[in-house]
């Protein structure tokens, strides 16, 4: 049995549990990874989500809100009480409470600080004040940190003592007398060297960032030094928090994937999870652009080119002139498809139980955007030429635009299906393909409705 395969039992054992007794679903998702749930949970409506929240226990709600997608996350928040709310924030990291609490209104946020003791609320305060996409903003300010000075085998007490409420990290940050970092000693060392030791001897030099530089930029230091733990201080250089490679990693994945998305004109979330209008406007601008500059094209051609009303196949050279806008269009419009798909595939947003229905959603996005553009180009196209061709133009470029939508998303399901790395072929074999049969649908539908 196949990964893929055995993910859809879980899914159907999770929805018969839903419908059984609620003794039996506990005990089925206490056997239940967080992570795999929070997945899972997904493709839960309303209802179905809140019978497995009941069924959780304030550290089975933290762990799972913990892994969920920021979308999940918003409806899960939606389903919690401000008491259990509190009791979730008590559970989870200080950056992770931050995280979650951006979801939530100034007034619950609030109500939420009031339930937990007043030096976790203070850090959260004092974590929140910092843009999102900084190095303050992604960091733990749950670190250990001791004086110079400090026995090994203090250090390691410390650790002890403090283990429940420091994120898990890598070592401990030797500071000074103005809680400048000036150390740092990695467990290993602490557990390799006499406990009589002091950690002046043991440290090394520590690398740190201020609050205010671009989280990337924070991440990029960690990878290329090759550190587990990164220093984070204020302008004046007191340590106030830790970045760890388990957060950079995260940070680099997210970037990269935003700059993925970005770079075919759409927005950097989770497309294939968005309700359809959400993701028509997402990537309607770039189409626009691509319109404005085909009908400019269209145009010159027009101008350069000019077509002899009473010569042959005057039609078809007419509709000609339209082509780049049926090219850029489809182009577009697939390689978004196919980019949101691959890059899905990758990052498990999309299960084989799925496929069919974000081909579905996809298409019906690319007929929204066909629509409009199409619509678009009838108007434009009225301005210098006859009604019945800007009619056919406009359906033409509608039919094209849903067509490579539709291609978008099959070939890389196809090369998914026969094993083949969809990021490899889906790229230029999409391109080819779209430009051919778009440019034939277009050039088919045009001149049927034209004659």
């Amino acid at each position: 049995m196949t990964e893929e395969e055995q993910e859809t039992l879980n899914k159907d054992a999770l929805r018969a549990q839903l419908r059984g007794l609620h003794e039996d679903l506990i005990d089925f998702l206490e056997e239940l990874h967080a992570a795999d749930l929070a997945a899972w949970m997904l493709d839960l409506d309303e209802r179905e989500c809140r019978q497995v929240f009941d069924a959780l226990d304030a550290e089975q709600r933290a762990e799972v809100l913990e892994e969920a997608k920021d979308s999940l996350r918003e409806k899960l928040l939606d389903l919690l009480t401000p008491r259990q709310l509190t009791e979730v924030v008590e559970e989870l990291p200080a950056d992770e409470v931050v995280d979650m609490l951006s979801h939530l209104e100034p007034e619950e946020v609030e109500q939420v600080l009031r339930g937990v003791n007043f030096e976790r609320a203070r850090g959260l305060r004092q974590l929140a004040s910092y843009e999102p996409e900084t190095a303050g903003g992604v960091m733990s300010t749950e670190f250990v940190a001791v004086p110079t000075g400090t026995r090994v085998g203090d250090a390691i007490k410390l650790i002890k003592t403090e283990g429940d409420e420091v994120e898990e990290g890598h070592g401990l940050f030797v500071v000074d007398a103005d809680s400048h970092p000036i150390g740092y000693v990695t467990d290993r060392a602490l557990l390799t060297n006499s406990i009589h030791d002091e950690v002046d001897r043991l440290m090394t030099d520590p690398y740190s960032v201020t609050v205010d530089l671009d989280q990337e930029d924070a991440a990029v230091v960690l990878a290329r030094y090759g550190l587990t733990e990164l220093a984070v201080v204020e302008d004046d250089g007191r340590l106030v928090g830790s970045i760890t490679i388990d957060d950079a990693q995260e940070v680099l994945e997210e970037e990269a994937s935003e700059d993925m998305l970005r770079l075919v004109g759409t927005s950097p979330v989770h497309q294939t999870r968005l309700p359809i209008h959400k993701r028509v406007l997402a990537r309607l601008p770039l189409q626009v652009i691509t319109v404005l500059g085909g009908l400019v094209t269209a145009a010159v051609i027009d101008a350069l080119l000019p077509v002899d009303p009473g010569g042959n196949h005057a039609r078809g050279r007419e509709l000609l002139a339209f082509v780049p806008v049926v090219i850029g269009l489809a182009g577009n419009v697939g390689v978004q498809a196919s980019t949101i798909l691959v890059r899905a595939f990758a990052t498990g947003e999309v299960e084989p139980d799925r496929e069919m229905s974000v081909l579905g959603s996809e298409t019906l996005v690319g007929l929204v955007i066909g629509l409009i553009c199409g619509a678009a180009t009838f108007a434009a196209t009225m301005l210098w030429k006859d009604t019945s061709l800007a009619i056919a133009i406009g359906i033409a470029i509608t039919c094209a635009v849903t067509w490579a939508a539709f291609l978008g998303c099959m070939v890389p399901m196809l090369c998914r299906r026969i094993g083949i790395d969809p990021a490899l072929i889906a790229g230029p074999f999409l391109i080819t393909i779209s430009d051919i049969s778009g440019t034939s649908l277009y050039l088919g539908v045009a001149l049927l409705l034209a004659r």
